[in-house]
């Protein structure tokens, strides 16, 4: 899973893909079901396909990310977009209450 921030200055997405070679971006997100294009020149760094890019991304969402050389898929994988940080991300922030119980029960 591949961690992007919500903001509109440009993050570096690198990944290993089937190849050396990426064209271009397709991003779908999930909650809506729409898809995003972008089409960047990947460059070639320690088995890594990197790029800087600027991305469109809202806060809290998940996103199906496929990778492609021309028409042929070189990665997939899902982008977390999250303004916590990584040590600190919890998917319950603010959600998850524990409630306190002293475990009592009865046995028959």
């Amino acid at each position: 899973m591949i961690i992007l921030k919500p903001v509109s200055t440009s993050q570096i997405i690198k990944f290993i893909g089937r190849g050396e070679a990426c064209t271009k971006l397709i991003l779908r997100d999930e909650q809506d079901n729409t898809e995003t294009t972008i089409v960047t020149d990947f460059s070639v760094s320690s088995y890594y396909l990197a790029a800087s890019l600027v991305f469109d991304l809202k806060e809290g969402r998940t996103y199906n990310l496929t990778a492609y050389n021309n028409t042929d898929i070189v990665y997939k994988d899902k982008i977390l977009c999250t303004s916590q940080t990584e040590s600190d991300y919890s998917i319950n922030d603010g959600e998850y209450i524990e409630h306190s119980t002293n475990n009592d029960y009865i046995t028959l």
